[in-house]
């Protein structure tokens, strides 16, 4: 029999970020002297409780994930339904319906000509996914490519080929000796397009270009515009590069478009989603590939086949989650408050882009980024993080800037009220520090 003697009760007498600090290790975060994690104990819509009954606006989405509100009833029930029905199962070799058919319902309304859904379980395993994909579709095809291209300052997540895909920074500072070769370019303009192109077309053993559409998150909610994507894109396909379009911030709404990629003439041939796939309830990754892309590992040599594969592959409690998310997404209601949001935040920027601390505001859908002019100072550790993150918190709003960049990227069922809120809070932030 096991030990059971080091089965611990918890501690009666610390509260939860005294026992949390105990035994948790958290993301992103320097522990030596990260301030106390608040304890968060319930969710209903927009708002996150703590243990002491304080409500905070969850203006980031909790790491842009929740799209519809926490708690969702809609959500839980048909989770609930389906955990009494099954909880999981192994996806080689077995299927089931929640696979099935969020496969079928999502392919649909996908940009482009998306035939066939890969499952996994986050965004970084997504884009490792597509990562593969490319290169491996070329192997096969006798031709091997090794070389990618991706946009400097780009995040494609935090395994070691999304690393790779993304701009060196200090997320990737202490492996970059051990990631792969990248060509990064600058993101495209009316100045620089034609250079790009140029460049562009000169490539031969360009395997795949890899892009967040409009807009690159973890790199400051930097943003661009989709004619000169575009332009970049029809150039990779005339140098026989294929195209992956990471949506996994930017999918399900975020860009005023269920998908970023619906503003583009050329399509992706792979697409990358997770983050508001499930309506920010639990884990799942996608990607997404044209029937060229699949094709090219269908033969009888098992050594084209696509090895990759993780235990909770398409776990069917996920699967149903999305279904029910995206029975939500699709709803007139929510375009319509995907709109709302996009219209107040276009008038929140004219009333402060002239602010003597507004270095650059820029805003694409419900989603809009400020700026603080903070001299030389830009980095992803600038001081005043801190600072904005604490004002924000004390104000019962999450707010988790970027370095003295901060943004606004809601659950869809914010209201009015709230946005002004969060909209005054920035305000005040602005004339008092």
């Amino acid at each position: 029999m096991s030990d059971t003697s080091k089965l611990q009760t918890p501690n009666s007498k610390l509260n939860l970020a005294e026992r949390d600090k105990k035994v948790i290790w958290h993301p992103y975060t320097q522990m030596k002297n990260a301030l106390p994690h608040i304890p968060i104990v319930k969710g209903e819509g927009v708002y996150v409780f703590d243990e002491d009954g304080k409500k905070y606006i969850d203006a980031v989405s909790s790491w842009w994930v929740n799209i519809h509100g926490h708690a969702h009833p809609y959500i839980a029930q048909k989770i609930a339904e389906q955990l009494n029905v099954l909880e999981h199962v192994i996806f080689a070799g077995f299927t089931h319906e929640p696979a099935v058919l969020l496969a079928e319902r999502l392919l649909p309304v996908l940009p482009g000509k998306q035939e066939k859904v890969f499952y996994t379980d986050n965004g970084s395993t997504a884009v490792e996914v597509a990562l593969k994909m490319c290169l491996q579709y070329w192997d096969n095809k006798g031709k091997p490519k090794n070389r990618i291209l991706a946009f400097k300052n780009a995040y494609h997540g935090d395994t070691f080929g999304a690393m790779s895909v993304s701009g060196r920074s200090i997320f990737t500072d202490a492996f970059n000796s051990l990631l792969f070769d990248v060509d990064f370019i600058d993101l495209p303009n009316a100045e620089n397009i034609p250079a790009l192109i140029s460049q562009v077309s000169n490539l031969t053993d360009t395997a795949c270009f890899i892009f967040e559409p409009l807009i690159l998150g973890s790199g400051g909610m930097l943003m661009y515009e989709a004619k000169y994507l575009d332009e970049l894109i029809a150039a990779c396909r005339k140098a026989g590069i294929l195209i992956i379009a990471d949506e996994v911030m930017t999918g399900f709404g975020r860009t005023g478009t269920y998908f970023a990629c619906e503003k583009l003439v050329h399509k992706p041939d792979i697409i990358c989603l997770s983050k508001g796939l499930t309506g920010g309830t639990m884990p799942l990754g996608v990607t997404t590939c044209t029937e060229e892309i699949f094709e090219a590992f269908l033969s009888e040599d098992k050594l084209k086949t696509l090895y990759h594969g993780h235990s909770f592959t398409a776990n069917p409690l996920a699967c149903v989650a999305s279904l029910a998310s995206l029975d939500i997404l699709l709803q007139p209601e929510t375009l319509a408050n995907i709109k709302r949001i996009e219209a107040k935040h276009a008038v929140f920027l004219q009333e402060i882009k002239t602010h003597a601390k507004v270095k650059a505001i820029r805003q694409t859908g419900t989603i809009i980024a400020i700026e603080w002019e903070t001299g030389n100072e830009t980095s992803y550790l600038s001081n005043l993080r801190n600072l904005l993150y604490t004002y924000f918190l004390e104000k019962g709003i999450i707010l988790r800037p970027l370095g003295n960049i901060i943004y606004i990227l809601p659950p869809y069922v914010i209201n009015d009220a709230d946005l002004d809120y969060i909209y005054g809070a920035i305000k005040q932030a602005l004339e008092e520090i």
